[in-house]
């Protein structure tokens, strides 16, 4: 199973997959951060394509083309904010992976990217985030064969280091 999972520092716009995850707000519209840079390099239609969706709750996950993107989708999953850990933020993100991998069975994803939901500027504390992800992504694989790829991409080396540490803790 651990031949389905790698961790890369990188640019999640530039990677050539089935989908890139963004980790979008409630409205799907762009933010700052990993949002606003896949707005930016898929162009205006996603932004178009979002606005038909009308939003997504927290914990929720939705499809959209990747446009101008080398992927072919964007699974626009939209985390918690951090609370201090005492507002179901844990449950919320773990929702959230089940939700991208959800939809990326319903669509034929076999490879994804996926980058540190909620950490940036929702302020989730990046080692418990990686542990919660990579925890979701070994249930999801343990069941399911049809996603042969699962990338955290990760922009900042700390991210990195973090996820590294998480997967070699989960896997073995």
């Amino acid at each position: 199973m651990m031949d389905r999972v790698k961790v890369i520092q990188g640019d999640i716009t530039k990677q050539a997959v089935d989908a890139i995850v963004n980790a979008a707000n409630t409205t799907l519209l762009g933010g700052g951060g990993v949002d606003g840079a896949i707005h930016r390099e898929a162009g205006p239609h996603l932004v178009w394509e979002c606005r038909k969706l009308g939003g997504c709750p927290t914990g929720g996950a939705r499809i959209t083309k990747g446009y101008y993107l080398p992927a072919k989708h964007v699974i626009h999953a939209v985390g918690p904010i951090w609370q201090g850990g005492t507002a179901g933020e844990d449950e919320l993100l773990a929702r959230t992976y089940r939700s991208i991998f959800d939809l990326a069975e319903q669509h034929g994803i076999t490879t994804i990217a996926i980058p540190a939901i909620s950490t940036g500027a929702y302020r989730f504390p990046l080692d418990r985030a990686t542990r919660i992800a990579v925890r979701e992504t070994r249930a999801f694989l343990e069941r399911n064969y049809s996603l042969k790829l699962v990338s955290f991409v990760c922009y900042e080396r700390l991210t990195y280091d973090a996820y590294v540490a998480a997967v070699a803790e989960t896997f073995g």
